[in-house]
């Protein structure tokens, strides 16, 4: 780029500068407003370059990307070589983050209602400056940065930044601006800990603008945006201020600061909160009556469990509205190192039923077909296998039933399991799973000793009958295997044979094979029970009414 003149040299300079350091990949529209701004009191639209004249002065190094219209660098490579360059750019972010500074408090800009929900396509780039200014900043900030950021912020809840801020970062369940046009009270203090830049945090409080402790729309603090959002050293900032309660909650959900950095995953910020000594580790949500230690275990946040887990003052058994433990909502979830730790260290009882549907633990867990914590709850010498939850449903049958097949041969290694154990209906798992198709199990099953296949539940239907009715031809082919298999015995169900059950539900292929069985083998009598409102079998292929 040396041969070029000084000003395209500068230029082709600057648009590598951003192609490569943005945090994500710039529109063409965006990245010419962004090498447009210059000054400091509105946008000159005679000073946005081209994208012609951008991809001219980079030479050849960046392209656009045709599908979705955006800058990148020609190849990955250069990429890697501008990563392990970190000086062949001067300050990239302190210099972006002042450029989105810049164009966010243009006049035009600053005009824009904060009742918008989308950015108005004269000004293309306010949505990225509005979104990624404080990334910048969190990385590079100078005394200039930290002025435009302050003239910003004076007023932030009427900018249409903070808006566009809190829809790209919230989550859309939580419904930020339900029944608000505006970001009400979410002043520069809660967008400055949002966007978490320590050096403007400081920069905030001394100028005693803002209350530390005031609510925004949804009743968040300062504090509890920084929490949620992981900014260690701005809670760490906050914290130092006497006025500062960290147990307050917000109104919308009744949750602590503790509790959303715990849910998170930000466990710098959960040691920063438990070090200040008023900290209490234990406070439940209002919504949903949940604990930072349900919160962290529910996510899978290992390190944040086994932190909370010190603490004497806690309980790690507390459950919440819905009556589920923190050692619940790890196995709900197939957090398998979570499950370990609480099991060992967090003075726990594996074996607690969930309330609701009265099943314990390892229920859920092979109902769901979570295998990693059935081994680990399994590998425990007081789990019984055989417990049964709602419905005389035992973890067998609850595996079965799903056709998770590892679980039932992880169950069916316990040599004090109960391979016939039926629920309430006298359905046993090799019942369920034959007539809920999962072949492998059914296999499975059958290789057990002992196991009752002829057995009928309480409809009087067989393992074999439940197969033929819906169409199940492996499993019916598996069942007829065996040296006792007579398909021309009466199923106790309505006194119909199988080839009757077979031919009334359209499953021509398995009565082709019931016949093919049936032609040495001696029919059976007429039936003398005749199934309600039936008279005589429908045509093969049709199915009855």
């Amino acid at each position: 780029m040396g041969t070029q003149p000084r000003s395209r040299s500068k230029l082709g300079m600057d648009v590598l500068m951003w192609v490569s350091h943005t945090e994500r990949p710039l529109h063409v529209d965006e990245l010419c407003h962004a090498l447009g701004v210059e000054g400091s009191t509105d946008l000159d639209i005679r000073n946005i370059p081209t994208i012609e004249t951008l991809l001219a002065c980079s030479l050849g190094l960046v392209t656009v990307e045709k599908s979705s219209s955006t800058v990148r660098l020609v190849h990955y490579t250069l990429q890697e070589y501008l990563s392990y360059c970190p000086n062949f750019f001067l300050k990239p972010h302190s210099m972006i983050a002042e450029v989105c500074l810049t164009y966010l408090n243009f006049r035009q800009v600053r005009g824009f209602s904060p009742a918008l929900r989308s950015v108005p396509p004269t000004a293309p780039f306010v949505e990225y400056a509005s979104c990624h200014w404080g990334t910048h900043a969190r990385r590079e900030t100078t005394e200039n940065v930290k002025a435009l950021a302050l003239k910003l912020l004076d007023g932030y809840d009427k900018h249409i930044s903070s808006k566009l801020v809190l829809m790209h970062g919230v989550r859309a369940e939580e419904r930020p601006f339900d029944g608000e046009d505006t970001p009400r009270g979410f002043t520069g203090l809660h967008g400055g800990a949002y966007l978490g830049s320590p050096e403007i945090i400081v920069a905030l409080l001394e100028t005693n603008k803002w209350d530390v402790g005031a609510r925004d729309f949804h009743g968040h603090t300062a504090i509890s945006w920084a929490a949620r959002r992981g900014h260690e050293e701005v809670v760490r900032i906050l914290l130092e201020r006497s006025e500062v309660n960290p147990n307050t909650p917000d109104t919308e959900y009744g949750r602590v600061p503790l509790s959303w950095a715990a849910g998170s995953g930000h466990q710098g910020v959960v040691r920063t909160l438990l070090g200040r000594g008023d900290t209490n580790p234990d406070i439940p949500d209002t919504k949903y009556g949940r604990t930072p230690l349900s919160w962290a275990a529910g996510n899978g946040h290992e390190g944040i469990v086994k932190i909370l887990l010190e603490r004497n003052d806690l309980n790690p058994e507390k459950v919440d509205k819905s009556r589920k433990s923190p050692l619940y909502r790890a196995v709900a979830n197939e957090h398998q190192s979570v499950v370990r730790v609480l099991l060992e260290r967090g003075r726990v009882n594996h074996d607690t039923a969930e309330t609701v549907f009265g099943r314990t633990l390892l229920l859920w867990a092979a109902e769901r077909g979570h295998e990693g914590v059935v081994k680990i709850l399994l590998e425990r010498n007081d789990v019984d296998p055989n417990k049964a939850g709602y419905g005389r449903k035992t973890a067998l049958w609850l595996a079965a039933n799903n056709g998770h097949v590892v679980v039932v041969r992880m169950l069916l290694e316990q040599k004090d399991v109960n391979v016939n154990q039926a629920d309430t209906w006298n359905r046993t798992p090799l019942s369920r799973a034959a007539e809920n198709g999962h072949e492998g199990v059914v296999r499975m099953l059958l290789g057990r000793d002992g196991v009752s296949v002829d057995e009928p539940d309480s409809s009087r239907g067989t393992p074999l009958l439940r197969a033929v009715e819906n169409g199940h031809l492996g499993i019916v082919m598996v069942l007829l295997e065996r040296p006792s298999a007579n398909p021309n015995t009466l199923s106790t169900k309505y006194g119909r044979t199988l080839v009757s059950w077979a031919a009334r539900n359209g499953h021509e292929v398995i009565v082709k094979t019931l016949l093919t069985r049936t032609m040495s083998i001696p029919a059976c009598p007429t039936p003398s029970t005749a199934e309600p409102h039936s008279s005589g079998l429908p045509k093969m292929g049709m199915r009855g009414s």
